[in-house]
């Protein structure tokens, strides 16, 4: 019998917390990504929610500089919700997959109390051209795709304290594909590379440092943020799992000018979050072009550092 990870052809595993699997089909010159993901509701409306889980899932193949192909459904719902709302799940979903290029090809659907959904997807990428999270190299700036706080709004938005209306633009943000920002990332060729979701921005920044064997620098006054984020963080408005993030990265980081506030955010969990990109410094201009020709934005929000393999240090 094969345990997990122990396959010639399983390329990429578990083992540094990857986006995604990869595995390469023997005789072939692709290799195949693998991913699943899925959510409770962050937002009210059921189309949104679709979207922004669709776009969510699909992240993880693009971080890994792949090309989606296939997806399928991972659905719980109570039945007493009504058929209407579920298949406005899907539709979001669905329509996100469409843009992408990506067939759903099928799914399961569970009754459950706590309404889910999620996707299981397949893509695929050449064996020498994948992108992983353990590359970067000492001197690597770490360039960011999407504003972050995304945790902390959605919340307010739970509380009342916002609408979906309000806060269009992020519910936008959160639907909208990493795939033109993929594109910018491999056209430019960088180190390494990640997805910013449930462990926050320096959750997966040290994840990418700690596997790459370098310690993280990030400049706080660089970090692009969402509007009236961290008005909300000052004021305790943040998801329950910033605890549990904060009690992850406490033991190895230097919080440095960070308050109580930008701790909550710096470790905000983002549903659908941008891509962050370790690359030589000499091609940051480059990327930043190329994400700009794309209509994607960029920030330089840090840097990887020769230190204590996983040390994160806020400047």
């Amino acid at each position: 019998m094969i345990s997990p990870g122990e396959s010639e052809q399983l390329l990429v595993g578990f083992e540094t917390s990857d986006d995604a699997a990869v595995y390469h089909l023997e005789g072939s010159t692709d290799a195949v990504l693998l991913t699943v993901d899925f959510f409770t509701p962050m937002v009210d409306d059921a189309y949104d929610f679709g979207r922004v889980t669709a776009a969510n899932a699909l992240s993880d193949i693009y971080a890994m500089g792949g090309t989606p192909l296939a997806a399928m459904n991972l659905l719980a719902f109570p039945c007493k919700l009504g058929p209407d709302v579920v298949a406005e799940v899907l539709r979001g979903g669905a329509d996100v997959c469409a843009k992408a290029g990506v067939v759903i090809v099928g799914g399961h659907t569970i009754d459950d109390d706590e309404p889910k959904f999620g996707l299981s997807v397949m893509g695929r990428v050449a064996p020498d051209a994948v992108v992983r999270n353990t590359g970067a190299r000492a001197g690597d700036a770490l360039v960011l795709t999407k504003p972050i706080g995304v945790g902390i709004l959605t919340t307010a938005l739970k509380r009342g304290l916002e609408t979906e209306e309000s806060l269009r633009d992020v519910v936008e943000s959160m639907a909208h594909l990493n795939a033109r920002a993929a594109a910018a990332m491999v056209e430019v060729g960088v180190n390494a590379a990640t997805d910013v979701t449930g462990f926050g921005l320096l959750g997966h920044g040290r994840e990418m440092a700690l596997g790459s064997g370098l310690a993280l620098e990030v400049e706080m006054a660089a970090v692009p943020v969402w509007r009236e984020a961290l008005g909300y963080a000052a004021k305790g408005v943040r998801p329950g799992r910033t605890d549990d993030v904060l009690a992850f990265l406490d033991p190895h980081t230097d919080w440095g000018p960070a308050d109580e506030a930008w701790r909550g955010l710096l470790a905000d969990p983002q549903t659908s979050g941008g891509l962050l990109i370790a690359l030589d410094p000499s091609k940051t201009g480059a990327l930043l072009a190329a994400l700009k020709a794309r209509g994607e934005s960029g920030s330089v929000v840090g840097r990887m550092t020769d230190g204590e393999a996983g040390r994160v240090s806020v400047r």
